[in-house]
């Protein structure tokens, strides 16, 4: 099952190719963020990832409810986070 997993934008890391780092329950990875940067996006905010890429743009609200229904999911949130994990976008 895959599943959109919420992440925090940490930073900017490729403007040209719309990579940015991403912080998914203490994983940072680089993710494409060329989906979302239309409705603007910075530092800080939250995006729902799904395969490597923010998917849509989110609340902190929204994120912790999300993050806490899939941390109660058990193992299928602890396979996609190793699947984060395993991902590697330059």
């Amino acid at each position: 099952m895959c599943l959109g997993i919420p992440g925090r934008i940490i930073e900017f890391v490729d403007e040209t190719h719309q990579i940015a780092k991403a912080e998914v329950s203490g994983v940072r990875r680089n993710i494409n963020v060329a989906l979302v940067l239309p409705e603007g996006l910075e530092p800080g905010d939250w995006v729902l990832i799904h395969v490597g890429f923010a998917m849509s743009k989110i609340d902190e609200q929204e994120a912790q409810e999300t993050l806490r229904l899939l941390r109660a999911m058990g193992e299928t949130y602890t396979d996609e986070l190793d699947m984060l994990l395993k991902s590697e976008i330059e």
